[in-house]
């Protein structure tokens, strides 16, 4: 079984997509045993809970600065011996330390097609208002493993979505997760469990 820890800084629509294919056997053989926001009022936490899911704030808020921070979050984590780390919309940089101990067991959902609209700077809607801005008749999702880079490690699964005449930032962004982040990201931590 596979041991999931999911990290969230805000709603928690695509945990809630992982739990909702957990609970219909859409992902086997995995399990959410954690889910970490570094946002005490992140939505995503009660979703948790709800669940009977731990549900922990790790803030660097918290802390007087950010190697005491990182440090916390990578202590915290390894207290759950997780295998698979799935960062669902966090907005806090990885630390280094996690990424070596973690190589190959941390995933992340980027809000289009890789490499484009990617990197330092481009997160939530202001991927979707690049994707506007430049004109592009496609767009979608990856789901790719982390590496030291920003965006830049191996792809696992995408899926394109197509930009439609009138699209705004915020509706672009409610169709690249309905049709593309729900759907290929439970698709990803699936075939992860049962490799």
């Amino acid at each position: 079984m596979l041991r999931v820890g999911v990290m969230v800084s805000g709603g928690g629509t695509n945990l809630q997509a992982i739990l909702d294919a957990v609970d219909t056997g859409a992902i086997t053989n995995a399990k959410v045993e954690l889910v970490v926001s570094n946002n005490p009022n992140a939505y995503a936490l009660e979703r948790a809970k709800q669940h009977g899911i731990d549900a922990v704030c790790v803030s660097p808020k918290d802390f007087e600065n950010r190697e005491a921070f990182n440090e916390a979050l990578v202590a915290k984590v390894d207290a759950y011996h997780l295998d698979l780390i799935v960062l669902a919309g966090f907005l806090v940089k990885i630390p280094e330390l996690m990424i070596e101990k973690y190589e190959h067991r941390i995933i992340n959902i980027h809000p289009s097609l890789i490499p484009s609209f990617c990197g330092v700077g481009y997160y939530g809607l202001k991927v979707h208002e690049a994707a506007l801005a430049r004109g592009v008749k496609v767009t979608g999702a990856t789901v790719h493993y982390v590496d030291g880079g920003m965006d830049t490690g191996p792809i696992i699964l995408q899926k394109a979505v197509e930009v439609q005449d009138g699209d705004t930032p915020e509706v672009l962004q409610r169709r690249v997760m309905e049709q593309a982040e729900w759907v290929i990201l439970p698709k990803a931590i699936d075939l992860i469990a049962n490799a």
